[in-house]
């Protein structure tokens, strides 16, 4: 990586936040040249990691590398940072700490025997202090002050640090009761640096469904089916809820779906039923029977259960559902028309943040040297499957590496 020789020993250097990036940011900054403190505004560092974990804890997904990259939106800016620690190398990573990882059905990696998160995060809140880094809690970073000092409120009253390097891992807007709700922006803004809103991701998405169906489908899901958004196509469950839908066939669709809402206020998705059968071959199986009635015929031959014939009912004019090239056509693309996204509270992440443009390939804001910022801070997009968690990994091993590697002559 390049190197500025520009930092010297036994620096201070303050982590701002207590999430994933700042986990690894103190399990390897190397303290024997650095002096490392944590500032974390809640009672305990990694709470946001604890509840990401409610369900199992995906820290990672097996995707060859190759392919892993490119599920960032945009990855040019983590492509660097990823060659030198990608999903393997953190895999290692954990192994080494003692933590036994396994690969699920669908290639996700969850830590083995049934090990807890909180066991997860107690492994390395002990590397953390076997590496000497002080962690401060109840320090809620309040903004900046001159002569390269942070306000921090503490116990009701106002403290300033000093430090030589600033790293903030503040997260994004997602979740705020694990304190991660994007107020820090303002602080940003003071010091011109560019902001994008945020907005969510990975979410739910608004579809207005007529009234008569919503008990019909309501907490159903459409299984191993494709969907559709713009030039991408995911394989995954779609589950169907009374405001939209949500689940693996529709979050990784995420970004094009919010570029179409912000384009036009809506957005177009198209659900293959049956991705495994062309479209000839369903016209095949959808040649009339005298023997029995026409959904019932459609129902066996093509196995639709009462969910797909329920949307197909409900969408679908009469004459096209009676119509075998017509009917095949809607059964390969099912259309649903998006009105919005879902509550970024409720998002299991979001976009939006600090401008990439904002930051060296080290993560340095360019306006303010001697002080990053990493993960969900930034302006980028990461589907769920271990890949956010990840890309906070990744971002703050690079960084470490970097700033241990630098060295005064």
């Amino acid at each position: 990586m390049k190197r500025s020789q520009r930092f010297s020993l036994n620096k201070k250097i303050s982590i701002i936040g207590g999430g994933a990036c700042a986990l690894m940011l103190a399990c390897e900054l190397d303290t024997t040249q650095f002096d490392v403190s944590v500032y974390e505004k809640n009672a305990a560092p990694g709470r946001k990691f604890l509840v990401a974990g409610e369900g199992g804890l995906n820290l990672t997904h097996s995707e060859d590398p190759a392919g892993f990259i490119e599920r960032y939106t945009p990855s040019d800016f983590l492509k660097q940072h990823f060659t030198h620690f990608n999903n393997h190398d953190l895999v290692k990573w954990i192994n080494d700490k003692g933590i036994e990882t396994f690969v699920g059905s669908s290639g996700r990696i969850f830590p083995k025997n049934g090990m807890k998160p909180v066991e997860v995060l107690n492994v390395l809140l002990d590397a953390i202090r076997q590496n000497r880094v002080t962690v401060n809690t109840r320090f809620e970073w309040k903004g900046f002050a001159p002569a390269k000092r942070l306000v921090f409120e503490q116990g009701g009253e106002e403290r300033l640090v000093s430090s030589d390097l600033v790293i903030f891992c503040l997260g994004g807007a997602s979740w705020p009761v694990t304190g991660s709700n994007g107020s820090w922006t303002e602080y940003f803004s003071q010091k011109k640096i560019l902001i994008k809103p945020f907005e969510a991701s990975n979410c739910s998405f608004k579809i207005h469904w007529p009234s008569q169906i919503i008990n019909k489908i309501e907490g159903k899901a459409l299984k191993n089916c494709a969907v559709t958004c713009g030039d991408k196509t995911i394989s995954g469950e779609v589950v169907l809820t009374r405001e939209g839908i949500e689940g693996s066939g529709i979050y990784p669709l995420s970004p094009r779906i919010r570029e179409q809402l912000n384009a036009s206020g809506s957005a177009d998705i198209f659900i293959d039923f049956k991705p495994a059968i062309t479209h000839d071959v369903m016209l095949q199986k959808l040649e009339p029977r005298s023997d029995q009635s026409y959904t019932k015929n459609i129902s066996e031959r093509l196995n639709l259960n009462p969910l797909h014939l329920a949307l197909l009912k409900q969408f679908v004019p009469k004459d096209e559902f009676l119509n075998p090239e017509k009917l095949a056509q809607h059964i390969k693309a099912f259309k649903l028309t998006v009105t919005g996204c879902g509550p970024l509270e409720d998002a299991i992440s979001s976009v939006g943040g600090i401008v990439l443009d904002e930051i060296s390939e080290q993560f340095e804001l360019k306006k303010m040297p001697g002080y990053f910022v990493l993960g969900e801070m930034l302006d980028y997009d990461a589907p769920t499957g271990g890949y956010l968690l990840q890309s906070c990994f990744t971002m703050a091993k690079g960084l470490a590496d970097y700033l241990n590697a630098e060295k005064t002559l």
